[in-house]
């Protein structure tokens, strides 16, 4: 799908990998669109995780994916780089080894390795 741009295994940690994807999307529909185009590459698919945020229309959305936390995170990433009707996707392979408060470092670095790519 154009408009998606992914950045893959950029984190490693303790056996869990991490990559970050995202591209313009103004409504819910548009973000499920590039999630399914995400999910059509099979090692996404199979992901533990891909937790995701949009501020859409100025409304905020955000879903998990299980990984508890990681969207609300996103979602102030977002907010304070004022990036709106865009989605960006934090893709987790979990490794087998619980990480605690270092998940969170690792999405938001992922958001940054983003944020940083975007501006070029």
């Amino acid at each position: 799908m154009s408009g998606l741009v992914v950045h893959d295994r950029i984190i490693s940690d303790r056996g869990s990998r991490y990559a970050v994807s995202g591209g313009p999307a103004r409504t819910r529909a548009e973000v499920e669109t590039l999630l399914a185009a995400l999910k059509q590459n099979k090692r996404f698919a199979k992901a533990t995780h891909n937790s995701w945020a949009a501020i859409l229309s100025g409304e905020p959305v955000k879903d998990d994916d299980g990984e508890s936390g990681a969207g609300a995170l996103m979602l102030q990433m977002l907010e304070r780089e004022g990036l709106t009707d865009h989605v960006v996707i934090v893709t987790r392979w979990y490794g087998g080894k619980h990480l605690g408060g270092d998940r969170f470092r690792h999405v938001a670095d992922a958001l940054r390795h983003y944020f940083a790519a975007r501006q070029g």
